[in-house]
């Protein structure tokens, strides 16, 4: 969408809200959904759309004049389409109702799209209402405006957005706050298992995009403001804090675009430092911030530990459970984020970008850049406890916002028992539970033994007879305890020396849901 392109959808307008539940009622009667566009162009189409590639989804479409087609042209790939067709499409909005609403201009006989409005699908994991999908509308991607993009786009759903909007808590709450809503998918997520939901951010467009979108929804209970981290909300708690930050690390220098849907302004990775030594502020007793960030590994210091410097310096004591997915070298991330901006190898300025990236990273030292998830917590009373930094780069499964709500839990109720209550305890196996026995070739006894969880962080445990044993055997009728003792006869060993073995390798598969306490 043009800068100039007036877009400020007010829920509190009526011919605003008039015209955005005539949008709604065409695309739904359209049969404007995921499935129907995917159908539409067939699966190598899809892949290339993803990659930025739209001449393949276009020659499917080609010669199709159904509703479904037209919009898949013209809202989700942004390419100008005759009039007649769209006020086909659309019978209630028209043309005439999407200029109005600053969603496209008239090119003569041809409506020439400012914005993109694409089928998103979500799932029934978060335990709300069942699956679904959204509408969500935002500028044109590179590929609609055909070159670079302008440092104040607005960006759709991408992978990040995905992952965030899965990994949020699915318990109920009463109010939410949405740091750097962007076109406002976290807080539609949020609203799903919240009564309120704050969205803040630097950019008016971000704003009005999430006005929009609430409104072509049909969801209410979503209040915009704006600001820049916390300003916006000083002096309010809220249950839950969720945010997509602009995290990216950008060089601060001339001839460097800053992107406001990924860059915040700040050098390095103070942005993420910044929030999570904040964020602590606005979050209610026992409530929980939920974000992803890059950290810098720097000649001196190991990224994870200066994230945990970062949770330490929290002006409200914190628990942090932070998961690196990646690393990067700094050329593969000044390449990533160069090629994000719209400039791709070979075109004039690509080095000269990728330099300034490499002589940024140069001058702190860093080695490598990580990305993962941060999941922070006030304690409700008393100080902090959970404190876990970890690596975890294997594929995830699904149910990832119920998987993190159920190890809080399992952690909570895990605090309350020492090792006596424990063993009293009677443990369950999760039924995504898998084991693998590896046997060298004419060998009775398995080498390896390993655990598989199948949803969830999808974690593989290696581990010995005796642990393998009790989860074997965890089917809710015999305590922790009690297998124990039958696993020590079994093996011949001192059954306190396995109990004190033991114990806080179960703790470990309940915090981790390879078991459940019954």
């Amino acid at each position: 969408m043009d800068a100039d392109v007036d877009l400020d959808p007010n829920p509190d307008a009526p011919l605003v809200a008039a015209l955005i539940a005539d949008l709604r009622a065409d695309l739904h009667d359209a049969g404007y959904t995921a499935d129907a566009v995917r159908d539409a162009w067939g699966p190598v189409a899809d892949t290339a759309v993803g990659h930025g590639l739209h001449g393949p989804a276009l020659a499917a479409l080609a010669g199709r004049g159904d509703p479904a087609a037209t919009l898949a042209r013209l809202l989700f790939l942004g390419v100008r389409t005759a009039r007649d067709a769209v006020d086909a499409a659309l019978p209630r909005l028209g043309a005439a109702g999407l200029q109005r609403l600053g969603l496209a201009r008239a090119a003569g006989d041809e409506v020439v799209p400012q914005a993109l409005i694409r089928p998103q699908d979500y799932d029934g994991a978060d335990g709300a209402d069942g699956s679904g999908q959204w509408w969500i509308a935002s500028d044109l991607d590179e590929a609609a405006l055909g070159g670079p993009l302008p440092t104040g786009h607005v960006l759709g759903v991408g992978g990040a957005s995905l992952t965030l909007a899965g990994l949020q808590l699915t318990t109920p709450a009463e109010r939410v706050l949405d740091v750097g809503t962007g076109c406002g998918v976290q807080a539609l997520r949020a609203r799903r298992a919240a009564a309120s939901v704050v969205a803040t951010d630097v950019s008016e467009r971000a704003l009005a995009f999430t006005r929009l979108n609430a409104l072509l929804n049909d969801v209410d209970g979503i209040e915009t403001r704006h600001g820049s981290l916390f300003e916006p909300v000083v002096g309010e708690t809220f249950d839950r804090v969720v945010s997509n930050p602009p995290f990216v690390i950008t060089p601060r220098v001339a001839g460097v675009p800053e992107y406001e849907y990924r860059d915040a302004g700040f050098a390095g990775d103070d942005l993420v430092a910044a929030f999570v030594s904040g964020v602590g502020a606005v979050l209610a007793p026992g409530g929980t911030a939920q974000l992803l960030g890059n950290w810098e590994y720097r000649a001196d210091a190991d990224g994870l530990d200066r994230v945990r410097e970062w949770v330490a310096a929290s002006q409200v004591p914190l628990e942090a459970w932070v998961i690196e997915r990646e690393q990067l070298d700094p050329l593969a991330y000044a390449e990533l984020w160069v090629r994000d901006g719209g400039t791709a190898p070979g075109t004039p300025g690509y080095a000269d970008l990728v330099a300034a990236w490499l002589a940024d990273f140069a001058a702190r030292g860093v080695a490598a850049i990580g990305f993962g998830y941060l999941l922070l917590r006030r304690p409700a009373s008393g100080a902090p406890r959970l404190a876990r930094y970890e690596r975890i780069t294997q594929p995830l499964g699904d149910g990832l916002g119920v998987h993190l709500g159920d190890a809080l839990a399992a952690f909570d109720a895990l605090a309350a028992l020492d090792d006596d209550a424990l063993a009293a305890t009677r443990p369950v196996v999760a039924a995504d539970v898998t084991e693998a026995r590896h046997h060298l070739p004419g060998a009775e006894a398995p080498s390896v033994i390993e655990l598989r969880q199948g949803g969830g962080l999808a974690r593989t445990l290696e581990v010995d007879p005796a642990l393998a044993a009790l989860v074997g055997a965890s089917d809710g009728e015999l305590t922790a305890g009690q297998l124990i003792d039958a696993i020590a006869d079994l093996l011949e060993v001192d059954a306190a020396d396995l109990r004190a073995d033991l114990l806080p390798r179960v703790r470990e598969l309940v915090f981790t849901g390879f078991l459940h306490l019954a």
